[in-house]
C-alpha cells in the first residue's frame, strides 16, 4: 500500500466520520422534530421590539421586495422597525428608498461606502430594539419567520442568536437548482450543529440577535468580508447560544452564473480559512466542546480533502494520458475496440464500499434537509444535478482560496 492509498483511506475514513456523527445526533435528537416542525404560530408573551436592518448597496431592483416582505411579517406592527440603510450605493439605492420617508415603520439612512458590516453597526447604533438583526437587500423574509424565531429567543433567555433556514428563491437555471439542494443539505447540518452548540455562521439574509449581545462582545468586522461568519466565532469563543430555528424561511437571490458562484464560494471558503487561522486557539480546545472538536476539524478536513484528491486526480490523469500518448506513438490508433463487461474488472476495495457509504450518508442529509426546507418528501432529482455539478467545480473555488492562503493574495473587494 502506498502512501497516496494511506491518506485515501484517512481521508474517506474522516468524511464518513463525519456524516455518521450528524446521523447520530439526529437519530438522538428525532423525537423533537415533530414539534420543530409544528406549523402552528407559537403564541408571544410581550413581543420584544425588533428592528431589521437591510444594507443596501446598488440594490435599486430588488430593495423595495425586501422592505415589502419585512412589513408583511406576523407581528405587532408598532414593535417591528425597519432600517434601510444606503452604504453610498451608486444606483438609484437612494432615490428607491426616499419612497419610505414617510413611512412610520420604516427608517431610512445614507452613508459614505465602507462595506456591508458598517452598514450593519450603523442601524445598530441607531436602534433601541432589544432584538436585532439583518436582512440582504436581494432577500426576501416569509411571514411567519420572525414570530418563530422569537419564540426561541423567548423560551431560553440564554440565546443570543437565532439563525433562519435558507431557501433559493425562484430557481431558474440549473445551477440554482443545484445549489437549492446544497441550502437544503445546510438546513439539516445547521440544525444537527445547533443540537450540538457548535454553529459556526449567523448568515446575513435574517440572523437575530440580542442587542446587548453586541454591547459585550462588540459589533460586526469586516473579518475578509465574511462578518457573519467572524461574530458566530466570537460568540463561541464567549460562550454565547446560537440556535437555528428550521421552519423559519428566508429566500436568498443566488448566483445564477458559474462565474457568480465561483466568486461567492471563492469568498466562504477563504473567510472560513482566514477566520480559522485568526481563531486557531479554538481548535482543539476542550473550553469549547463540540465546536472546537468537530465543527472547525471538520471543515479543515473538508478542506485538506479536496486538495488531495484533487491533487490525486491530476497526477493520475496526466499518468494516463502519457501512456496513451506513448500508446499512440508505437503502436498508432487502434480503432478496434471491444468492450466487454466483466464481473472481475468490478471494484472490491475497501475504499470503494466506503465511498458508497460516504455516498449514501450525503443523500440522506439532502433528503432530511429537503423535507425540513418543505422542498418536497421523496427523492428529489436534483440530488444527482448536485453531485455531479458540486463535484466538477467546487474544487476550483476550494483550491483558489488554498493558494490564495498560501501565497498572501488578498481577497477582491467585495462590493
Amino acid at each position: 500500500m502506498t502512501l497516496g492509498d494511506i491518506i485515501t483511506y484517512i481521508v474517506i475514513f474522516l468524511a464518513v466520520y463525519v456524516q455518521v456523527f450528524f446521523l447520530v445526533t439526529y437519530i438522538e435528537h428525532r423525537k423533537k422534530f415533530p414539534a420543530i416542525m409544528n406549523k402552528e404560530l407559537p403564541e408571544l408573551v410581550n413581543p420584544p421590539k425588533v428592528a431589521v436592518i437591510v444594507p443596501c448597496w446598488n440594490e435599486e431592483k430588488t430593495v423595495h421586495g425586501t422592505i415589502a416582505s419585512i412589513l408583511a411579517l406576523d407581528y405587532p406592527a408598532d414593535k417591528l422597525e425597519v432600517i434601510a440603510v444606503d452604504d453610498g450605493s451608486t444606483d438609484t439605492t437612494w432615490q428607491e428608498l426616499l419612497q419610505y420617508k414617510d413611512n412610520p415603520r420604516v427608517r431610512i439612512f445614507q452613508k459614505e461606502n465602507g462595506g456591508k458590516h458598517t452598514a450593519i453597526n450603523f442601524g445598530i447604533d441607531n436602534t433601541d430594539a432589544e432584538i436585532v438583526g439583518g436582512l440582504d437587500a436581494d432577500s426576501f423574509v416569509a411571514p411567519d419567520a420572525l414570530r418563530r424565531m422569537i419564540a426561541m429567543f423567548q423560551s431560553d433567555p440564554e440565546v443570543m442568536a437565532v439563525t433562519p433556514s435558507l431557501i433559493v428563491h425562484n430557481p431558474q437555471t440549473m445551477l440554482q437548482h443545484a445549489q437549492q439542494v446544497e441550502y437544503n443539505m445546510s438546513t439539516y447540518n445547521k440544525k444537527m450543529l445547533s443540537f450540538l452548540g457548535a454553529i459556526h455562521v449567523t448568515p446575513g439574509p435574517f440572523s437575530l440577535f440580542r442587542k446587548s449581545m453586541f454591547d459585550k462582545i462588540g459589533k460586526f468586522r469586516k473579518a475578509h468580508n465574511t462578518e457573519d461568519q467572524e461574530l458566530a466565532y466570537r460568540m463561541q469563543q464567549n460562550h454565547l447560544k446560537i440556535e437555528h430555528c428550521v421552519n423559519a424561511y428566508v429566500y436568498t437571490s443566488s448566483p445564477d452564473t458559474v462565474k457568480k458562484l465561483y466568486k461567492q464560494r471563492l469568498r466562504w471558503i477563504y473567510g472560513f480559512i482566514q477566520n480559522t487561522i485568526d481563531y486557531r486557539h479554538l481548535v482543539f480546545n476542550a473550553e469549547y466542546l463540540n465546536f472546537s472538536f468537530f465543527t472547525l476539524p471538520s471543515g479543515i478536513i473538508s478542506i485538506v480533502a479536496v486538495v488531495f484528491l484533487s491533487a490525486s486526480f491530476l497526477y493520475d490523469f496526466i499518468v494516463f494520458l502519457i501512456s496513451k500518448i506513448n500508446q499512440i506513438a508505437a503502436v498508432g490508433f487502434n480503432s478496434h475496440i471491444h468492450i466487454n463487461f466483466n464481473w472481475f474488472y468490478i471494484n472490491t476495495q475497501t475504499v470503494f464500499f466506503v465511498t458508497i457509504i460516504l455516498y449514501v450518508l450525503l443523500i440522506f442529509s439532502i433528503v432530511m434537509g429537503t423535507r425540513l426546507n418543505q422542498q418536497g418528501h421523496g427523492f428529489d432529482w436534483r440530488i444527482l444535478l448536485y453531485l455531479v455539478v458540486y463535484s466538477v467545480i467546487a474544487p476550483f473555488w476550494l483550491l483558489k482560496a488554498v493558494w490564495n492562503t498560501i501565497t498572501g493574495r488578498r481577497q477582491p473587494a467585495w462590493r
